[in-house]
């Protein structure tokens, strides 16, 4: 879908041509005089508060998604209801402006977390702003929003008096709320323990770290779970939920961290291989974000009773528990199936569309995710679905 009206154009060109004798254009100008923003534009002048606090602004850099990464977005249900939403436009806007000036040469293949404007607490809950990961990916830029979705960088520096822009190829995904990540990518176990205690208040609150088992994990100790106590399960869920926010890049080997359950801490241990243990579950996803901090996937459920450190040896995670795997998937039962499927085995950047091999074919790595719905941002209404 393109948009016809460009109200902001006209300002832009006035700006233009008072920075023509400038090495360095404004913003508007930027803007303006690049085809593929054209959208972007379109976008930025249905909010002029934040056009206009955009135009003045110092040290940021833009993630700017091109013409084509709009309208594919426009396209969708998701895209139709982000559009006729001004909260929620000018939050996925702001989500796309990054907190300081970073040239695609400065980001490497290690994560780097950073932050960005968005900091309304309607559509997030992380201390100075939710954050994109960016990282390369062979010879491309990379930069991972929720749901593990990835944009890559298809023109980069295009440089402004108050920072640079990058064009990327996809709209960022705004984090969603633990339980909708959870759907999102199966890991619905976890989804049906939350819900059948209160630890969702755990999950909630601001600035926390999620060690999320898959349903795999769930599954193999099915029998140790059937039993329990309601306050038992949530002391063993809140085991999971640690206070403060701690990307890969924070978990380093023997750092200790302070989980919800009675202060009890969680122990990180990494082989000489990089792989990541929390006690002696592998972290087998890590950095999926979410509206309040940022979840990993670990293969086994964790017990506050046993907190053994992984073998030497260890090329998976071992069991907390001891017990055998369940008939039926534990705590799904009358729980909602999940309408968008994320695949985080996938690495990588690419369309969400495509295939491995349309992706070699097409010179971009494999997507990290498949689906092109963003259940985060539809439903009954933003404040309810992100939890708080």
């Amino acid at each position: 879908m393109q948009f016809r009206h460009l109200p902001i154009l006209a300002l832009a060109s006035l700006v233009a041509a008072q920075d023509s004798g400038n090495s360095t254009q404004s913003l508007n100008a930027t803007l303006a005089g690049n085809d593929q923003l054209s959208n972007l534009t379109s976008f930025l002048s249905l909010n002029p508060a934040l056009a206009s606090a955009l135009s003045q602004a110092s040290e940021i850099t833009i993630l700017a998604p091109s013409n084509d990464a709009f309208t594919e977005f426009t396209d969708t249900d998701v895209g139709r209801t982000v559009a006729a939403d001004p909260g929620l436009l000018s939050a996925l806007l702001q989500y796309h402006v990054l907190n300081g000036t970073f040239q695609a040469s400065q980001v490497t293949n290690q994560s780097a977390f950073i932050h960005t404007l968005l900091t309304n607490e309607t559509y997030t809950n992380v201390t100075g702003g939710q954050v994109v990961e960016a990282v390369t990916v062979g010879n491309e830029t990379v930069f991972y929003s929720g749901l593990l979705q990835n944009s890559t960088v298809t023109t980069a520096d295009q440089n402004f008096t108050g920072g640079t822009i990058h064009i990327i190829d996809r709209v960022l995904t705004l984090p969603p709320s633990v339980l909708e990540a959870a759907l999102a990518l199966n890991l619905t176990s976890l989804y049906g323990a939350l819900n059948a205690t209160d630890s969702i208040d755990a999950a909630t609150t601001r600035n926390i770290t999620v060690f999320a088992p898959n349903n795999e994990a769930f599954n193999s100790i099915g029998s140790a779970l059937a039993n329990l106590s309601t306050d038992d399960l949530q002391s063993i869920l809140e085991y999971h939920i640690v206070e403060n926010v701690y990307y890969s890049t924070d978990l380093a080997n023997g750092t200790t961290l302070q989980t919800e359950s009675d202060d009890q801490d969680l122990t990180i241990t990494t082989n000489e291989n990089g792989t990541v243990f929390v006690n002696a579950a592998e972290v087998v996803v890590p950095n999926v974000l979410i509206a309040n901090g940022v979840l990993h996937i670990v293969d086994n459920v964790l017990n506050p009773s046993n907190t053994a450190a992984p073998s030497a040896s260890a090329t998976a995670g071992a069991p907390g528990f001891t017990g055998s795997p369940a008939s039926e998937q534990p705590f799904t039962s009358g729980q909602p199936t999940p309408t968008t499927q994320v695949d985080p085995s996938s690495e990588g950047a690419g369309p969400a569309q495509s295939t491995a091999a349309e992706s070699e074919s097409s010179g971009a790595a494999a997507p990290r995710y498949t689906g092109v719905e963003y259940v985060a941002l539809v439903g009954a209404g933003a404040a309810a679905l992100w939890g708080f």
